[in-house]
């Protein structure tokens, strides 16, 4: 999706209605149904808050959401998968980070000043990807005049074919058997320039075959003449200010030559032309724009700064920190190295298990700007069977696929799925419940020999993965407590 001005393209982000949203989210998030509803409702207002009255356009904020839930079920993955969706800028963030001892923690407007960060990369990458054709077609020129330097003056001959000629007679650059342009006598009359422009040809022909990738040449690279820095001004920290890239920005360039394969010297030559052709002014103001009406920050483990308020009175540095995140999300300016940046329209949401607190714990403003809340439910054996085989990055396929480089198969039976799902299941049961990460301890355990022995091509080259087999690894550590708590 792209910007322009700071206001989305309608017609693209128009198909995205709340129904599409979640048939999206649902090829990688196995249920929360209602989590997903209030996400892509969210997501809409967007869209929908660009086309009403420009006079009414900043009156309308959006609606921050509260995902309640345990973890391993699906908070994060919905609102990043959501941000992708809608290449908004995402950033996640712990509010445990804002409570170390003696609040020397992260400055909580630290988390603004990474999502314009991020959408300026984000933008930045758009522009890299719609300019890689003139790019790489730059590149290929500059590598041929590399390979094939262009003639001097002085080499020029007189006469009406502008031949050079000398004690040999007319000479110019022709492709050897080995693909390296030589220097060797032509007989015969003809242009020097006409005979160069078909070795050129030739040169070209083999640059893009990929035979001249070893080649040497020698390039001219720009190098900083101030070493890395990444120190704020002292007393500037709300400022953001790098004094390297400062004194990069107003010291001069140093450069120098360097001798370097083709591969490396393309390489270095498509950075130099990107470079040019992309405008960074621009994609500084539509990146702001874009954090600044597409952004989501993802506030995650809320709970942990939602003191109850019980005999002992208020939790004085979890308030403290409640407070300094209310102006923040409540729309506040930002100064950010690309200018101010204003956080009224920006999506905040936020998550935690809540099991010793609750959200009617946080402080009445707080509360007050997270007016959707919205409970996910703990997953069960059947949840697991339908995670392990119906997203597209399920983790059934992505072992197989890693399987497969090694020429092998992978293969597990219904009974082998639905034992795994059910000693996950179980193992949560009577341990601390991590939802579906749980799949990836109990996976990683019964396929270790597998992994293990793969690369030495020992043994069988197809594994099936059956219930008896999944008993058969699993049913010891499972038994046994110890084994249990410290392997699963």
């Amino acid at each position: 999706m792209t910007m322009q001005g700071g206001v989305e393209d309608s017609e693209q982000f128009a198909s995205l209605t709340p129904r599409r949203v979640v048939e999206e989210l649902d090829k990688y998030i196995v249920g929360q149904d209602e989590a997903k509803k209030a996400v892509a409702i969210a997501l809409r207002n967007r869209w929908r808050r660009q086309n009403v009255d420009p006079e009414l356009r900043d009156e309308i904020l959006p609606n921050n959401i509260i995902m309640i839930g345990p973890t391993g079920v699906g908070k994060t993955e919905i609102a990043r998968r959501l941000s992708r969706l809608a290449g908004a800028p995402f950033v996640k963030v712990e509010a445990s980070k804002f409570t170390e001892v003696g609040y020397v923690g992260r400055d909580v407007e630290s988390m603004i000043r990474d999502l314009v960060d991020i959408s300026v990369n984000l933008v930045r990458g758009e522009r890299e990807d719609e300019c890689r054709e003139v790019a790489a077609d730059r590149v290929e020129e500059r590598l041929l005049d590399l390979l094939l330097p262009p003639l001097a003056d002085g080499e020029r001959g007189p006469g009406p074919t502008g031949a050079a000629r000398d004690q040999d007679g007319p000479r110019t650059f022709v492709v050897g058997s080995s693909g390296a342009p030589q220097l060797e006598p032509v007989e015969g009359e003809g242009s020097l320039e006409g005979r160069r422009r078909r070795t050129r040809e030739k040169l070209r022909d083999l640059l893009k075959e990929g035979k001249l990738e070893d080649r040497e040449v020698e390039v001219e690279v720009t190098e900083s003449s101030v070493p890395a820095l990444d120190v704020g001004a002292m007393g500037m920290d709300g400022m953001d200010i790098n004094l390297g890239e400062m004194l990069q920005d107003m010291l001069p360039k140093r450069t120098r030559r360097r001798l370097v394969s083709v591969a490396e010297a393309r390489r270095i030559l498509l950075s130099e032309e990107t470079d040019k052709l992309i405008d960074m002014d621009e994609v500084v103001d539509e990146a702001v724009a874009r954090a600044e009406n597409m952004g989501i920050v993802f506030l995650d483990e809320l709970d942990k700064v939602a003191g109850s308020r019980s005999d002992q009175g208020p939790d004085v540095s979890r308030e403290g920190v409640q407070r300094d995140l209310l102006p923040i999300v409540e729309g506040s300016t930002v100064q950010t190295r690309y200018g101010m940046v204003g956080t009224e329209h920006i999506l905040f949401i936020a998550a935690g298990a809540f099991h010793v607190s609750r959200p009617s714990d946080l402080i009445p403003e707080l509360q007050g700007r997270f007016p959707i809340r919205v409970e996910l439910h703990s997953l069960g054996e059947e949840e697991f069977v339908r995670i392990l085989l119906e997203p597209k990055n399920a983790l059934l396929t992505q072992y197989s696929a890693l399987v497969a480089t090694e020429g092998a198969e992978l293969e597990f039976t219904e009974d082998g799925i639905r034992e795994i799902a059910r000693i996950a299941a179980e193992v949560n049961q009577s341990l601390e419940n991590i939802g579906a990460r749980r799949l990836h301890t109990v996976l990683t355990t019964l396929l270790e020999e597998v992994m293990f022995d793969l690369p030495d091509g020992e043994g069988p080259r197809r594994f099936r993965i059956d219930g008896a087999r999944v008993r058969e690894r699993l049913a010891r550590i499972v038994e046994d407590d110890d084994l249990r708590r410290y392997i699963l």
